[in-house]
């Protein structure tokens, strides 16, 4: 049987300087000498000259002032005290590879810090999450929702691994990456004059009152896009943060709005909002996108939260 001892990522450190009296390469030596039963076979296993084993098993013992093999001629026999610590030095030494092998394929799905804009951090980034933190490392997310303006500035000062926004965005300092499309909907309570209308005109939007998300958030962006060259005559009542707010000041009459059909979903197929049609030359379609600053290092936890984001239906 071939005795092959990989040589690990720590082979070559003096622990010492860490307040350690071994180093990992002379814990291999004492492996292979415990397999051979003989130091030059043992440090041919190891690709070291017999001088070099010799020397590092030897200090070892002297550094700790014990004996761990029998020496009868050229053969090593592993004595008690050897036979008690080889399991532990087995264990030692196979934690070392799987850290290097964690290292080198940059496989360990660690823990993330996540901004998203409210639309996608109240309504998809959640289930992400979940998804995300019971894989079998069990990292934690810190997930921050704010509006698009926010997540961009954070993503810039690398407090954040990812952003996910719903505004279009250039920026030299960041990459931005397309996720999904979206849609925004215009909307009214059942008990609204325009929910009995088939499609509205750019007359009943210029005439309507608005109940819309504050300036600088990625909806506000996609829903002013949609509605150029009406925008000096909106009549605009409230601007809120939140699109549960928006969505009750809707339902009590207060004026109409437009959210993503993502947060509408339910309300509509329950009827207490109803969706409006707006003219064919008004698109509030758009994009949700990732973000990540260029300079930032794309980990294996970073891959894997754009993947179980893209699965989304």
């Amino acid at each position: 049987m071939k005795w092959d001892i990989p040589i690990t990522l720590f082979g070559f450190i003096d622990l010492e300087r860490f307040g350690m009296k071994y180093s990992f390469r002379q814990l291999e030596v004492f492996l292979a000498a415990a397999h051979f039963q003989n130091i030059t076979r043992a440090a041919e296993s190891l690709a070291m000259s017999q001088s070099a084993a010799s020397s590092a098993l030897k200090e070892l013992e002297n550094q700790f002032d014990i004996q761990l093999f029998d020496r009868v001629g050229k053969r090593l026999q592993l004595n008690e005290l050897g036979r008690l610590y080889r399991p532990k030095v087995e264990a030692v030494l196979a934690q070392a590879t799987e850290l290097e092998q964690a290292f080198s394929k940059n496989s360990e799905i660690g823990a993330l810090k996540v901004g998203a804009t409210l639309t996608i951090g109240n309504y998809l980034a959640v289930g992400v999450m979940a998804q995300y933190m019971n894989t079998p490392t069990r990292p934690r997310v810190a997930l921050e929702v704010a509006n698009t303006s926010t997540i961009v500035r954070r993503v810039k000062d690398f407090e954040l691994d990812i952003g996910l926004i719903e505004g279009e965005l250039q920026s030299s300092e960041l990459e931005v990456l397309p996720w999904r499309g979206d849609q925004l909907v215009v909307f009214c309570s059942p008990t609204h004059p325009l929910a009995k209308k088939e499609t509205l005109t750019d007359e009943d939007l210029r005439g309507a009152t608005w109940i819309m998300r504050e300036q600088g958030s990625g909806t506000r962006q996609s829903f002013e896009r949609g509605m150029h060259g009406l925008l000096p005559d909106m009549n605009v009542l409230l601007e809120l943060e939140h699109t549960e707010a928006i969505k009750r000041a809707v339902e009590a009459d207060l004026g109409i709005g437009c959210l993503s059909e993502v947060v509408l979903e339910d309300a509509i197929r329950r009827g207490s909002l109803v969706a409006l049609k707006t003219p064919q030359h008004r698109s509030f379609e758009r994009q949700f996108y990732f973000i990540l600053h260029k300079q930032k290092y794309r980990s294996a936890g970073i891959d894997a939260w754009i993947k179980l984001c893209r699965a989304l239906p």
